[in-house]
C-alpha cells in the first residue's frame, strides 16, 4: 500500500510560480510511475504530468508544456511539480498519483494511488 501526501499549494498571482511536493510512503516508490492530475470546480479530473521510474521519462499535458516541470527524488520518496508562468486557468485541486507499470497514463482510472489533493489558486 502506498500513501501520498501533497504540499505546496496556495494562492499566487498570474505569472507567478509554485512548487508542489508529494511525499510517498512505502519502499517500492522507486518502481512506481508518479504523476499529477488536477480538477477545477465543476470540471473533470485531468492529467497534468507524469514521470517514470526508468530514466525518469516525463510526459505533459499540452496545456502545461513549457511551464510545468515534473521531477522525482527516489532517495526522498518525493515527486515534485514546479509550476511557472501560472495562469488563472491553472486554478484547481492538484492530486499526486502513483501507479505500477512502466509508463504514465492520461486516464485517471488507470492510476492506483491518489493523494488527498492540494489547492492551487491563481489570481488575475
Amino acid at each position: 500500500q502506498v500513501q501520498l501526501v501533497e504540499s505546496g499549494g496556495g494562492l499566487v498571482q498570474a505569472g507567478g510560480s509554485l512548487r508542489l511536493s508529494c511525499l510517498a510512503s512505502g519502499r517500492a516508490f522507486s518502481t512506481y510511475v508518479m504523476g499529477w492530475f488536477r480538477q477545477a470546480p465543476g470540471k473533470e479530473r485531468n492529467f497534468v504530468a507524469s514521470v517514470g521510474w526508468i530514466n525518469s521519462s516525463t510526459n505533459y499535458a499540452d496545456s502545461v508544456k513549457g511551464r510545468f516541470t515534473i521531477s522525482r527524488d527516489n532517495a526522498k520518496n518525493t515527486v515534485y511539480l514546479q509550476m511557472n508562468s501560472l495562469k488563472p486557468e491553472d486554478t484547481a485541486v492538484y492530486f499526486c498519483v502513483g501507479r505500477r507499470g512502466i509508463s504514465g497514463s492520461i486516464y485517471y482510472s488507470t492510476w492506483d494511488y491518489w493523494g488527498q489533493g492540494t489547492q492551487v489558486t491563481v489570481s488575475s
